[in-house]
């Protein structure tokens, strides 16, 4: 278990360098090791937490951090551009640029290494000569436990041992399709799942290896229209969700290219498309951690949030709102739904064990949002890449309450340190909300859209100058008044002569001689519907929750037999109720049964 404390720990760098803070309720700095005057080019913490390494421009430091003090591990003189650890904190990569050697003898330059932290040993190095992608092309990947690392090789991917590099390549998953991205499973089972573009007519593909066995693939998903993709695995390892992504949409609906999710098992029994019930982009996918769920963010504003279960049914709806990112806390017991970058910055808490809302949090103008390692507390921040104003981090209790922020010229980068989840466990209830730093202000309605100055405080509404209600679906009927000496024209849906003329009578009689009064209704559009939250018929959920309901029956008629056999007398219904333990306890096994 990786060293930790009792508050969460973040680093954070800005235009004054590298700064770490002790998180909610303590909120103090931590003091830093003197690592000189230099810029701050990057910094990352190990997936455990043990280490943060941190990037200058000729120099790499390996740093151990606390809530309360901070020290130097390890330094390396190398000119990193791009730094990832392994699972377990035993190894961290880099990838320096390439140098091409003048002399055509000498082995060409190696710039990826792996370095062993605690040694400060180079186990291995392979040479990239061409700059691209890291995590997808440069970047050597782990299984969990450390055992192999794989790397992309052309259109082949090559595992080392990581107990014996200097053997060389010790398996290999060649193919005659291209290769183009692949990811290496968490969990006990390593599997590494493999993207095959389309060529030739023939679907894109998706399939599933077992790292320790590279003949046969376990599962295979094919699929058209994909150019690129994501794979997003549950903690387990067990089964995978295929994010694909066009780079052009065939239909002409998005500029940002279409896109679709597919769900894998590694046992390959089951797969599927994720079933999306409104068209548009997909934002954001998370799973729980518990691994047997998923929340999926997907359509045209305002976006849809769905929960589903391990077989990609939908569970429950909550609702429609302008969201573009979703993410649980360690424990899985709440989640956030928001919308950052070009959305406002607001975010829904849900309870995921009552479906409940807890609150909305208005964070205007932030870059990026996380969950605190305690699960209470929500880290909002905005960089000088998306603003050049208001810069800094928040910290916000689950419940909307602001506990402290940060308050910088340039923020650049911000990160919690990871600790484990042992450390929080999941409370049977939840913490209430603490003492905020300042009162939540009233979030201001919007303004409406632009009227030219002769349309401005009228006596009435009228049709042009009611965009606004019309688009809101509060639009009602308006009267308009007729220009004397005008043409009638046509209105959709007005009487016509052959209605007798009644309708037109009518208009004369309220106008008067003059005429001057004389309107014409204007139809009231049809509001949009709105998408409601709750549990999805026919789900899973909903079949819970009728189990839950039915033992709850059948604990009270175990309470009406104990008051029987003690002699207390009951009442009709109450024996009718007894009556009925045979079919509540037949109901309970079907639907468990269904499960």
């Amino acid at each position: 278990m990786a060293e930790s404390s009792t508050v969460p720990v973040l680093a954070y760098r800005s235009n004054t360098g590298l700064s770490i803070l002790a998180g909610p309720p303590s909120n103090a700095p931590v003091a830093l090791p003197d690592l000189g005057t230099a810029e701050v080019r990057n910094f990352l913490f190990s997936p455990l937490g043990k280490y943060l390494a941190v990037v200058f421009a000729d120099r790499l430091f390996i740093l151990s951090v606390s809530a309360t003090s901070a020290s130097v591990v390890r330094e390396f003189p190398l000119q990193a551009l791009e730094i990832e650890f392994s699972p377990k904190d035993t190894y961290i990569s880099t990838y320096v640029r390439y140098v091409k050697s003048e002399d055509g003898n000498k082995p060409p330059h190696k710039n990826v290494s792996v370095w062993n932290i605690a040694t400060g040993e180079e186990a291995t190095a392979f040479t990239e000569k061409n700059p691209s992608n890291w995590q997808v092309h440069l970047n050597v990947t782990w299984t969990e436990d450390e055992t192999f690392c794989g790397r992309r090789v052309g259109d082949e991917i090559q595992f080392h041992d990581a107990k014996n590099f200097s053997k060389g390549v010790s398996q290999r998953l060649k193919s005659d399709d291209r290769i183009a991205s692949f990811s290496v499973s968490p969990g006990k089972r390593p599997i590494v799942a493999v993207f095959f573009p389309e060529k030739n007519g023939r679907p894109a593909a998706v399939r599933l290896y077992d790292v320790t066995s590279l003949g046969k693939p376990l599962s295979e998903k094919s699929f058209y229209r994909a150019d690129s993709v994501s794979f997003h695995w549950n903690s387990l390892g067990t089964n995978v969700l295929v994010f694909t992504h066009t780079d052009v949409d065939a239909t002409g609906q998005s500029y940002y290219g279409e896109t679709n999710l597919f769900y894998l098992s590694i046992t390959g029994n089951y797969d599927c498309k994720v079933n999306l019930d409104k068209s548009g982009p997909i934002h954001d996918v998370c799973w729980s951690p518990n691994a047997k769920e998923f929340v999926v963010v997907y359509g045209t504003m305002p976006a849809k949030a769905t929960l589903f279960d391990h077989r990609a049914n939908a569970m429950y709806e909550f609702g429609s709102a302008a969201r573009n990112q979703v993410k649980f806390n360690p424990n899985g017991r709440l989640l956030f739904i928001g919308g950052f970058g070009n959305l406002a910055g607001e975010m829904d808490v849900w309870d995921r064990k009552t479906f409940k809302k807890v609150a909305t949090i208005h964070a205007s103008n932030s870059s990026s949002c996380d969950w605190a390692p305690d699960g209470k507390h929500i880290m909002t921040s905005t960089l000088y890449r998306r603003l050049k104003v208001d810069n800094g981090i928040k910290f916000w209790h689950y419940t909307g309450v602001l506990v402290n922020k940060v308050d910088v010229k340039e923020m650049h980068q911000t990160s919690w340190k990871a600790d484990p989840r042992e450390l929080w466990p999941e409370r049977g209830a939840l913490s209430p909300a603490p003492a905020g730093i300042e009162q939540p202000q009233a979030v201001a309605k919007p303004l409406g859209k632009y009227r030219p100055p002769g349309a401005r405080n009228g006596p009435e509404a009228r049709n042009f100058y009611d965009r606004d209600a019309i688009d809101n679906g509060t639009a009602t009927l308006t009267p308009r008044p007729a220009v004397p000496g005008a043409a009638r024209t046509g209105v959709p849906g007005a009487a016509t002569k052959a209605d007798g003329g009644n309708a037109a009578k009518g208009r004369k009689k309220s106008a008067g001689k003059g005429g001057a009064a004389a309107v014409e209704a204007v139809a009231e559009p049809a509001p949009a519907p709105s998408v409601q939250s709750g549990i999805i018929a026919g789900s899973a959920l909903e079949t819970e929750k009728k189990i839950k309901a039915l033992n709850k029956k059948l604990r009270q008629i175990m309470d009406l037999k104990e008051k029987q056999a003690a002699g207390q007398v009951l009442e009709l219904t109450q024996i009718q109720k007894i009556d009925s333990e045979g079919k509540v306890r037949e109901e309970i096994a079907q639907l468990e049964k269904s499960l």
